[in-house]
């Protein structure tokens, strides 16, 4: 637990930037625990009968842009960090399904699974899926514009077929699979073998699957569902987060799959900063491109 002392000391004195800053040599995540034979739930050409919606991210929601104008945006390059490093982590095991979650609530838990959901689906032959399993609170529809149901709850009461709660996001290997209708106790339709099959299904069409999930101190919701996945992203806030919630945090997952902390709430001149020499030196250098090819010209 010091090394997650450490992050927060640092991070409460400014040191760590928002949206990717791993603690080091976290305990590697294990693979999940079954006493469950994986049923055939999910069929081969699923994903060729979801319906393609158009992404137009809901105004304010602050998702990352598809276009590659952000080439050098700061926000931008925290979430492609962020997929560098776990990427590097699924080379040297096999992990697939990620819960991300937070000590408490307004953390930034549902916007960080949103936004590297995002970067890892602008990766070539990398399909993507962004589950939102808040069924509590859930806000993922709300980013892209979708209804809440059918989703997760309709499907695992057998109200709906998979291929009815995903949808492809159009231009990206993007696919959402919204939280569906509320339910009185989600921890119920979450300990059914059907969520376990579904989690243990999905990785054969996704190379990534991200959990978006409630706070671990408010529900023992994302507890249950670090169990059923291959590992778990911890958000915490600068400010906002204190090093005893996040003690509770690690203890309540047992410390046993946690793949690092993103810490979220840096002021936004701090993490532009360190991009402001590689911004300006790109124009400088193709300004000075431009004129001596014109100087090229006269000659």
């Amino acid at each position: 637990m010091s090394r997650v002392h450490d992050a927060l000391r640092k991070s409460e004195h400014g040191a760590l930037a928002s949206g990717g800053d791993f603690t080091d040599e976290l305990n590697r995540p294990q693979a999940p625990n079954s006493s469950v034979k994986t049923r055939s739930l999910i069929p081969d050409d699923l994903l060729e009968t979801v319906q393609e919606i158009e992404f137009v991210p809901a105004r304010d929601s602050h998702l990352l842009k598809v276009s590659g104008e952000q080439g050098i945006d700061g926000p931008v390059e925290e979430f492609r960090t962020l997929r560098t490093r776990v990427n590097h982590l699924q080379s040297l095991q096999p992990i697939h399904s990620i819960v991300v979650t937070s000590p408490s609530p307004a953390e930034g838990k549902s916007l960080t699974s949103a936004n590297f959901a995002i970067a890892e689906a602008q990766l070539a032959e990398n399909p993507t899926l962004l589950a939102d399993f808040d069924l509590r609170r859930p806000i993922i529809h709300t980013y892209f514009g979708l209804d809440r149901a059918p989703g997760i709850t309709d499907f695992l009461q057998g109200k709906a077929e998979l291929k009815d709660i995903i949808r492809k996001v159009a231009g990206m290997n993007l696919y959402v699979m919204t939280a569906g209708e509320a339910v009185m106790n989600p921890l119920e339709l979450l300990n059914l073998a059907g969520a376990r099959n579904l989690l243990e299904g999905l990785p054969r069409l996704f190379n990534w699957i991200v959990l978006d999930t409630p706070p671990l101190l408010f529900a023992a919701d994302a507890n249950l569902l670090s169990t059923l996945c291959h590992g778990t992203l911890l958000v915490v806030r600068i400010g906002n987060t204190t090093i005893d919630s996040v003690t509770r945090a690690m203890q309540s997952l047992c410390e046993n799959n946690v793949l690092g902390i993103v810490v979220n709430g840096a002021r936004r001149g701090e993490l532009y900063s360190k991009y402001t020499y590689y911004h300006s030196y790109y124009y400088r250098s193709e300004a000075e491109d431009e004129t001596d090819a014109e100087e090229d010209d006269d000659y």
